[in-house]
């Protein structure tokens, strides 16, 4: 039989030590990460000789809530899902209500070839293509430079 002495002993043996509570919250933290990341687009990037190519998917998410701009060799998209759903069944009184709910952007650097007047965005069935086109260089012609006496 145990003492009240042995059992005081292995009560403060079965508390948590301070250094235990990091760990305690770490789920916590990998749930934060996962939510930041839900709302992220999937994106793909591709190219071909003469343009460049970004679709993201954006399901639940309507054309008038995402918005596309450049700035400083900067493309971003960024917008928002706003989604709801409700079922009712009075007969069977079932009742349910999902909502979801988040803004997202996403950046991407664009290479000095890309010719920023002429970036298209194209949006269907939830996804988000946008064509960056390259500059037209003109191809560059031998030119002569006089040399002058002095």
């Amino acid at each position: 039989m145990k003492t009240d002495e042995s059992q005081a002993g292995d009560r403060s043996a079965a508390r948590p030590s301070l250094s235990a509570w990091p760990s305690f919250f770490e789920p916590f933290r990998q749930v934060g990460q996962a939510v930041a990341t839900l709302f992220s687009p999937s994106a793909d990037a591709s190219h071909v000789d003469d343009a460049y190519r970004i679709r993201l998917e954006l399901p639940g998410v309507e054309e008038d809530d995402v918005e596309v701009s450049v700035h400083d060799g900067v493309l971003t998209i960024s917008g928002e899902k706003k989604e709801e759903r409700e079922e009712t069944d009075d007969e069977r009184r079932v009742y349910f209500s999902e909502r979801s709910y988040g803004a997202f952007e996403r950046a991407f650097r664009i290479p000095d070839t890309v010719d920023q007047d002429r970036i298209e965005a194209d949006f269907d069935k939830g996804v988000l293509t946008i064509a960056l086109p390259k500059r037209a260089d003109k191809k560059s012609e031998k030119k002569v430079i006089d040399v002058k006496r002095r």
